[in-house]
């Protein structure tokens, strides 16, 4: 039985989208990921292109809230919220019984500079959530 992870961010537009897309690509035989934002926003399309450039579409995603997440009743394993450090304090808590881990990434909405050095740092942030990913999937299956 996969266990299921929900990655939670401020617009579920960018961070929590790309992490679900790497676990459900790198680890979905053992995860089953989902998404979602307390303020869901559009999805970023610097992120679209940044992901599409590494062979993963989540063109056809759609931003999903919190509150559809509690919704649905579904039961998470883990919590996974993926905001900055300087959004900490708006970043959501989901209630439940599940175990919480924060893995503390930069908002590619934020990022300032050219469309080129925009995608410059997305991608960064791209490449640090896929090696996040691989590391905690590495340590997960380890103990299982």
């Amino acid at each position: 039985m996969k266990q299921k992870v929900l990655f939670v961010c401020i617009h579920n537009s960018a961070r929590s989208q790309m992490a679900e897309a790497f676990l459900n690509q790198l680890c979905g035989d053992a995860f089953e990921a989902q998404s979602a934002g307390i303020e869901p926003g559009k999805l970023n399309p610097v992120v679209v292109e940044a992901m599409r450039e590494v062979g993963v579409d989540i063109s056809g995603n759609r931003t999903k809230s919190c509150a559809e997440m509690l919704t649905s009743r579904q039961q998470f394993a883990f919590v996974v919220t993926v905001c900055d450090e300087t959004s900490a304090e708006r970043c959501p808590i989901f209630p439940g019984g599940m175990t919480r881990l924060h893995w503390g990434f930069p908002d590619p909405s934020g990022f300032q500079g050219t469309p080129e050095e925009k995608l410059a740092f997305t991608r960064g942030v791209r490449d640090e959530i896929k090696a996040k990913i691989e590391a905690w999937c590495a340590e997960m299956c380890a103990t299982a």
